[in-house]
């Protein structure tokens, strides 16, 4: 039988021919019920109380994050005031011994501590007062009595001491602060020294051979005294609170040491101040103080926009010159097209650049400081470095173991000079801290207490303030002025 030799050979592959591809299906379970879902082992379940437990967090960081929004908008609304009243409230009293030993600013404390005692030392005194009377019985009748004193801004006491060390003995002091836990740790302070029998330190050789002198009657209270009248506090009335330049009651000395620059928020504020200073005070009597050293801040926002205004211009020339070379390029252009007057009829230059700051970034203000002090403006300031007007100029100051970035306020001396003198209020001195310190340091009785305050070594050794600690003392300057 013959047979076709091309069933032989290899057939050409036709994909028409195949049959789709069978699907495979999964086994079914011999049960027609609906497939149950496993649930979850031991482990994956979560217990119904520890559920409970996690709405109960939610809700309460939910409650948390409202309380902060709602302090928030708080704080937007409160005044200076609160803001330093709860600082003051936080600071911890560590005691005299940390002070003196452990403190890193140790030094800075002796030395502003003794600048205060040396103000109360020159200027507490009635200028008819005997140094010494007292003690040896010379009174002369009508000649000498006891200081009646109003420290505004007593914080927890810490100048009681020196009172109680002023060379004309104090028979009243009455400390006003907004605080109320400052002026706890007053009266507390001024308990313990009464318990020790009325002694203090920083006074005029200490108590050597004779006993102490009596403590004199302390009274403290917690009160604004920038935001509203001391008139209504009945110990001042008694004393004498008069507004008039003839007034013949009143306090011999008002103090207010390191706070006074709070008032100069605003007008009406420093203007409150001065009227309860001056009320308060009887014709003659001192107002005496501390504050920033308003020349030296004056001076740092100075250097600040100058070097501000240099680096603009640094920024400013690469754009200047490559506008001239655009410049020059076209006038050559120019003249090659027509043979006449080259010099151009205007001129243009390119707009200073903006500084080169990332999007969202804050732009720089005058700040300065070292390693335990900080200044910092958080907006312009003044190019000539002279505040107009002279109120609301805002700084924020940091103080190592003091002071945590506390708003303050710039006190420009001039304007509160002759703001003072509408009150009746003479300018008597007025010194930096550093020259306080050359012009009193060998006097008689301040060099010793300088000594013994730490300030120096024993026998007028050296001065035990770091170059740092007395660039933070020069930033105050200490006044004392006469109720006239």
């Amino acid at each position: 039988m013959a047979t076709d030799d091309n069933d032989d050979l290899p057939q050409p592959f036709d994909a028409k021919k195949l049959e789709p591809a069978k699907k495979r299906q999964r086994s079914r379970s011999p049960s027609e019920a609906p497939r149950k879902q496993k649930r979850p082992g031991q482990r994956a379940r979560i217990p119904d109380a520890q559920v409970a437990s996690f709405r109960q967090r939610q809700e309460q960081r939910e409650r948390e994050a409202a309380e902060a929004a709602a302090t928030r908008a708080v704080l937007a609304q409160r005044g200076i005031n609160d803001v330093v009243r709860e600082h003051y409230n936080a600071v911890p009293e560590r005691g005299r011994d940390w002070r003196k030993t452990d403190s890193r600013i140790k030094g800075l404390r002796s030395l502003n501590n003794w600048v205060k005692s040396t103000i109360i030392q020159k200027f507490s005194p009635d200028e008819d007062h005997t140094p010494g009377a007292h003690e040896h019985g010379r009174d002369m009748a009508g000649a000498a009595h006891d200081l009646l004193v109003l420290d505004i801004g007593c914080g927890k006491g810490g100048d009681l001491g020196k009172w109680q060390q002023a060379p004309q003995r104090v028979g009243l002091y009455v400390g006003l602060d907004p605080a109320d836990i400052s002026i706890d740790q007053a009266r507390d302070r001024y308990r313990s020294m009464g318990n020790r029998g009325g002694g203090g330190r920083g006074g005029r050789g200490g108590h050597r051979g004779r006993p102490p002198p009596r403590l004199f009657d302390g009274r403290f209270f917690i009160k604004d005294c920038f935001g509203e009248s001391i008139e209504d506090i009945e110990i001042i009335r008694d004393v004498g609170y008069d507004l008039s330049p003839m007034g013949r009651s009143g306090f011999d000395i008002v103090s207010m040491m390191f706070c006074m620059h709070y008032a100069f928020e605003n007008e009406q504020k420093a203007r409150r101040m001065l009227e309860n200073v001056s009320g308060a005070l009887k014709k003659g009597g001192r107002f005496m103080g501390c504050i920033p050293n308003s020349n030296i801040i004056g001076e740092r926002v100075i250097e600040f926009n100058k070097r501000m205004e240099a680096k603009a211009k640094t920024q400013s020339a690469p754009a200047k010159a490559e506008g001239t070379d655009a410049s020059a390029g076209a006038d050559a252009g120019a003249s090659a097209d027509a043979d006449t007057d080259t010099t151009p009829t205007a001129t243009t230059t390119a707009a200073p650049p903006k500084e080169d700051r990332e999007e969202g970034e804050a732009e720089e203000t005058a700040e300065w400081g070292n390693e335990l002090y900080r200044v910092r403006f958080p907006g312009k300031t003044p190019a000539d470095g002279i505040f107009r007007p002279p109120f609301g100029w805002k700084y924020n100051f940091y103080l190592h173991e003091a002071v945590e970035e506390v708003p303050e306020y710039v006190v420009p001396w001039e304007a509160f000079r002759a703001l003072a003198e509408d009150y009746n209020l003479e300018l008597q001195y007025h010194k930096r801290f550093a020259d306080i310190w050359e012009s009193e340091k060998d006097d008689h009785i301040l060099g010793p207490l300088s000594e013994r305050m730490g300030v120096r070594g024993r026998g007028r050794g050296d001065l035990l303030v770091t170059p740092e600690e007395m660039e933070v003392a020069n930033f105050y300057v200490a006044f004392c002025f006469y109720k006239v």
